[in-house]
């Protein structure tokens, strides 16, 4: 069991949970102090960068 990597699936699905709270996060941020507005195509922009970033440093 120690050497076990676990279940692909929930590793995905807490990447794409985390990185959608993130992206959230500092899209709000910025929004909040005036450098980009906020819109749910940037949250989503950034959480896909975040999930494809997170993916390939994990593998």
């Amino acid at each position: 069991m120690a050497r076990s990597r676990g279940d692909p699936r929930v590793l995905l699905t807490m990447n794409l949970a985390l990185s959608s709270a993130f992206a959230a996060v500092v899209v709000w941020g910025l929004s909040f102090i005036d450098v980009v507005p906020f819109t749910l195509e940037r949250v989503a922009v950034l959480a896909a960068l975040l999930f494809v970033v997170t993916h390939l440093v994990t593998r």
